[in-house]
């Protein structure tokens, strides 16, 4: 079948409308010409294209209004019309009435041709239908927000009867606990669990045992959120069942371990690491959530400005020396690394990577996954990657003088070493691998740039409210005193869940290592005098970087000083 810029496929409106490239239009097109699979799921699947802006061309080419459910509020009376069950079988949900007659549905769905979804809605409600398009992410969130809760205490409560069924079946049989793992509502919760988590844009999930319940939290733009709290007989099987998702042993429950799960939500890969750790009450677990497409970002979607990246560019494109990148857990390194690694990768060359644990799996990459118990340490992965042929070499995390000893050996012969260290600050880097044990003229021969890096929250655009900044602020954002500045503070609208804040950007410190820089490293300078040299060549601290998100209304002056304390 032939395919022409007629306007009459949905490829043709994503094009007409500047969406997608002539590159991503052809793939698409080749792609659907070959297997059949319909282009919207092409785009969603392949991210060719945003699936808001996949659903902005579909209704256009439908005629059915494109509705954005972000800040959508369910009214009570809305939300008792259907059960949660039908809504999310048919993938649509009910937003408010069209008329005051109430004879009339607006409905949202991520397929408006779906006639039977509509009939059976129609013929429940007893309304005509009117729909709306949106993405399948929103209307699931809204689902998860509005009919999840009561869908996951279904499933809790349904486990419970079953249980105690089976305990009266059994008389005088000593039930074995968490025997029936597998029954269905346990794995409907665990799983609602780690969807809602996905859907709300949590990094992490805290599972912890109170004395009485058990209380689920999400780490939302940085900040911890209780979302749901389940009774205490619920904990053990909860566990269990993250355990052999896990891969973990089901039966020591004196010991913390450690596990990996890998889920599928909204047609998106994401990988699940767990933590259990044994408390009072029973084990707490912590799952950090990471996906392949998060990770794997253009350097445009770091966040950096338009100074910082030429710097980036111009660290990573030389040919060897040792790349670092700093900050604390959570504040985004591995994302930067894997991008710097997608920026690099390329069939011309060999990328290996040392990990503990592998975060992403990435075409391109042969990536090596740590095993302290086999004597795969960094140091002894390192060894051997270096008789691979390397041309860039990816270590995790420098923890050690042999680890960092072997970097710097692979760089001065001629690879490109990019890694992690646990630092406060860019020049500090430079301190803390001579405190190591590091020969200050090697490292100063092979150190090439550091980066330092925080993660802020951002404002929400809608809602953020302005005021003058007091003389305090001025002086510590180092802004003129006699000069007017606003600044903007967090408010709180549907479009944020009432917090103020809606996403995360990064603020970076890059300390690009010039002649002079490597002459001070030699010198064993100090970490103020390096800084300050840095500073001199061109580098904005953390402080500075902040401070210009405060100045444009990005972030609040309370964000800025959760990541520096400089004055």
């Amino acid at each position: 079948m032939a395919f022409t810029r007629d306007g009459n496929t949905l490829a043709d409106i994503l094009l007409k409308n500047g969406k997608i490239t002539e590159d991503k239009y052809n793939q698409a097109l080749a792609i659907n010409e070959n297997d059949g699979t319909p282009l919207r799921d092409i785009f969603v699947e392949k991210n060719l294209a945003s699936p808001e802006d996949v659903a902005m061309a579909q209704g256009e080419l439908l005629n059915v209004p494109y509705m954005s459910l972000r800040a959508v509020t369910l009214p009570q009376d809305i939300v008792g019309l259907v059960s949660g069950q039908v809504l999310r079988r048919n993938n649509v949900c009910p937003i408010s009435y069209l008329d005051e007659d109430n004879s009339t549905l607006i409905l949202a769905m991520a397929n408006p041709l779906d006639m039977q979804a509509m009939d059976d809605i129609s013929i429940i409600t007893g309304c005509m239908i009117e729909p709306r398009i949106s993405t399948e992410s929103e209307i699931n969130h809204l689902l998860d927000k509005y009919y999840g809760s009561d869908e996951a205490m279904s499933a809790a409560e349904q486990f419970q009867k079953d249980r105690e069924a089976r305990r009266a079946e059994m008389e005088e049989k000593k039930e074995e606990e968490d025997d029936k793992l597998e029954s269905a509502p346990i794995v409907m919760l665990v799983r609602s669990i780690f969807e809602q988590a996905v859907r709300s844009r949590a990094s992490d999930i805290h599972i912890d045992a109170h004395e009485t319940q058990v209380v689920v939290r999400y780490r939302i733009d940085g900040v911890l959120t209780k979302v749901m709290t389940y009774d205490i007989s619920l904990m053990p099987v909860i566990v269990t069942r993250l355990k052999i998702m896990g891969g973990m042993d089901i039966a020591e429950k004196r010991k913390p371990q450690d596990g990996r799960i890998t889920i599928n939500v909204d047609r998106s890969e994401y990988d699940i690491r767990v933590s259990m750790l044994p408390t009072c009450y029973g084990e707490k677990v912590v799952m950090r959530i990471a996906s392949t497409v998060a990770l794997t970002r253009t350097k445009g979607q770091l966040g950096m400005r338009e100074d910082e990246l030429k710097v980036f560019d111009h660290i990573i494109s030389n040919p060897n020396g040792i790349f670092l990148v700093t900050g604390p857990t959570g504040s985004g390194k591995s994302t930067t690394l894997y991008t710097a690694l997608s920026e690099l990768n390329d069939e011309s060359v060999n990328i290996i990577t040392v990990e503990d644990p592998v975060e992403a799996n990435i075409s391109g990459l042969n990536q090596v996954q740590v095993n302290n118990k086999a004597g795969l340490s960094f140091a002894a992965a390192l060894r051997s990657i270096l008789r691979q042929d390397p041309d860039i070499i990816m270590i995790g995390e420098i923890r050690d003088l042999e680890t960092a000893s072997i970097a710097v050996q692979a760089s001065i012969t001629g690879h490109l070493v990019v890694s992690t260290l646990h630092t406060n600050s860019a020049a500090a880097t430079v301190t803390r691998l001579l405190d190591m044990g590091l020969e200050s003229f090697l490292l100063a021969d092979s150190l090439i740039g550091v980066i330092a890096q925080r993660l802020v929250r951002k404002l929400c655009v809608h809602c953020k409210k302005p005021r003058e900044a007091t003389e305090d602020e001025k002086n510590y954002l180092r802004y003129p005193a006699d000069q007017p500045l606003t600044i903007y503070e967090p408010c709180g609208c549907p479009m944020c869940n009432d917090t103020g804040f809606y996403g995360r950007t990064g603020v970076y410190e890059i300390m690009q290592v010039t002649q002079d820089l490597k002459h001070m490293i030699t010198i064993k300078a100090s970490t103020n005098d390096i800084k300050e040299a840095a500073v001199k060549s061109g580098m904005n601290t953390l402080h500075m970087a902040g401070a210009k998100y405060v100045i444009e209304g990005t972030t609040s002056i309370k964000e800025l000083m959760k990541i520096s304390f400089e004055t």
